[in-house]
């Protein structure tokens, strides 16, 4: 028996030694690096039409998080919507500034970082949401406008601010938050004329609702995002501007605790203009003002077609949320 309760010991004792290991490598590698990206030699032509494809994809997808109201610009801002427990993590300036910018990056390099989340300088950018189901033309269209003679993009010398990850975040990223592989063939976006196939587009590759309106961001598989868990049924965490949490809402077409009881109608106003049937909705989620109805309708009749999941979010009221 002793020798039993020895030989257990030295187990117990020699997991605690790994596990002690493995925290302090996590806790000194922190942010990992990978090898850049490899996309082939292009020039991403910037045509008018490119340009003001950019600027709205922008101004929806990027400005949220990178526009820094001090500045005007988009020279990045500590992340304040982000649960504390990842620690203080930071945008970065994506200004033409070629030293503290994107002024120097070639336009292989924005569409990696765009693709799979790593810099020219093989640094994970743990918190900017990968775009790696967007189409090429989308792709390009972000790349011509972040070289464009808009305001908000011209050169800004602020530099961007170091992480701070906490050891969950360093964690995270050592070991189920990954970078995303380049894609291996064209990307294209599905016809708008098909308003199931396009919104889902919307809903995964150009607007990335999923992300935000998943169960959880830890949990979310953005290689396939259906595989999320809890996909698009709410109940992801995000800190309100006066620190206060506020929980995703249920986007599934259950009538209870999704949108099954909401009018297309409704659902336009509410994500374009911030009112929703119950009242207006609250930060951080954005007003996608210049989305078009077209776009805001096709994401409707996706949001119909994916599975009912019950999942009551606060605005369904206290006692929804209390027996879900």
């Amino acid at each position: 028996m002793k020798k039993i309760l020895r030989i257990l010991g030295l187990f117990i004792a020699g997991v605690a030694f790994l596990g002690a290991c493995a925290a302090t490598f996590v806790q000194v590698r922190g942010i990992p690096s990978y090898d850049k990206p490899q996309v082939a030699a292009q020039k991403i032509v910037a045509t008018p039409a490119r340009i003001a494809q950019g600027q709205k994809i922008v101004n929806a997808m990027c400005a949220d998080c990178h526009l820094n109201r001090a500045t005007g610009a988009l020279t990045g801002k500590l992340l304040t919507e982000l649960p504390p427990e990842f620690g203080k993590l930071y945008s970065a300036n994506i200004t033409q500034d070629k030293a503290h910018g994107i002024g120097a990056w070639t336009d292989e390099e924005l569409i990696g970082v765009l693709r799979t989340g790593i810099g020219r300088d093989g640094r994970f950018r743990v918190v900017m949401p990968n775009f790696v189901h967007m189409s090429d033309e989308d792709v390009a269209s972000v790349i011509a406008y972040l070289h464009s003679t808009d305001a908000q993009v011209q050169p800004n010398p602020t530099p961007s601010h170091e992480q701070e990850p906490s050891f969950l975040a360093k964690a995270l990223v050592n070991t189920v938050m990954k970078p995303m592989p380049m894609p291996t063939g064209a990307v294209l976006a599905p016809n708008p004329a098909d308003a199931v196939a396009f919104g889902r587009y919307l809903v995964v590759g150009r607007y990335k609702c999923y992300d935000c309106h998943s169960k959880d961001f830890k949990t979310n598989n953005h290689l396939e995002p259906e595989k999320s868990e809890g996909y698009l049924a709410g109940g992801a965490t995000m800190t309100m501007p006066d620190g206060s949490a506020i929980v995703t809402r249920n986007l599934t077409p259950d009538p209870e605790t999704g949108l099954g009881d909401w009018t297309e109608g409704q659902f336009v106003q509410a994500v374009r203009y911030g009112q929703s049937p119950h009242g207006p909705l609250r930060a951080p989620m954005p007003k996608f003002t210049i989305m078009d109805d077209a776009e805001a309708k096709a994401i409707y009749a996706y949001l119909r077609t994916v599975p009912v999941v019950k999942n009551a979010t606060p605005e369904d009221g206290a006692t929804a949320v209390a027996t879900r």
